[in-house]
């Protein structure tokens, strides 16, 4: 599949590549086929560009890098919407924020993380309830890495 990028220009990937957001992301309901792709650095970033729309594009990162205790309950209803079980080996993603005037500050949505499942490739954006912000400075903690965890109502899975 061919797109358009206002980041990188003119992009050719397999259609099995793109990942579907049946609900969109938060504030992007109508957009929801997105690719992922290499940040181009050794950093661990990673760009969600929607193949629809050639504006829209989010960095992502696995909370694992920099969160070693973030845990997730996937409750039973989203597990359907990505039509997966907690040992199919599901993912996770948070969406980050970089200031242009101190890109140092960078912070992650740990109250939305993006669910995967990497078999069907259906996504969902949560919202999570929990005490987690939205905007977790990703340097203030070691940078551990551990896998993340995500956990269904009866079992958790390691993202």
């Amino acid at each position: 599949m061919k797109f358009s990028s206002t980041r990188f220009g003119a992009l050719e990937v397999s259609d099995s590549s793109i990942l579907t957001f049946p609900s969109g992301i938060l504030g992007f309901p109508d957009w929801t086929r997105y690719v992922i792709l290499d940040h181009g650095t050794d950093a661990p970033f990673k760009w969600l560009h929607c193949v629809e729309e050639s504006s829209l594009a989010f960095v992502v990162l696995d909370p694992a890098l920099f969160h070693a205790n973030y845990r997730v309950e996937i409750p039973d209803e989203v597990l359907a919407e990505v039509k997966g079980t907690a040992a199919d080996g599901l993912t996770l993603a948070v969406i980050l924020t970089i200031p242009s005037e101190d890109p140092g500050r960078i912070t992650a949505n740990l109250r939305g993380p993006l669910l995967m499942n990497p078999s069907t490739r259906l996504c969902k954006q949560m919202v999570l309830s929990d005490d987690y912000p939205t905007r977790y400075p990703i340097f203030a903690m070691s940078a551990a890495c551990q896998p993340s965890q995500t956990e269904s109502r009866s079992e958790a899975i390691p993202a």
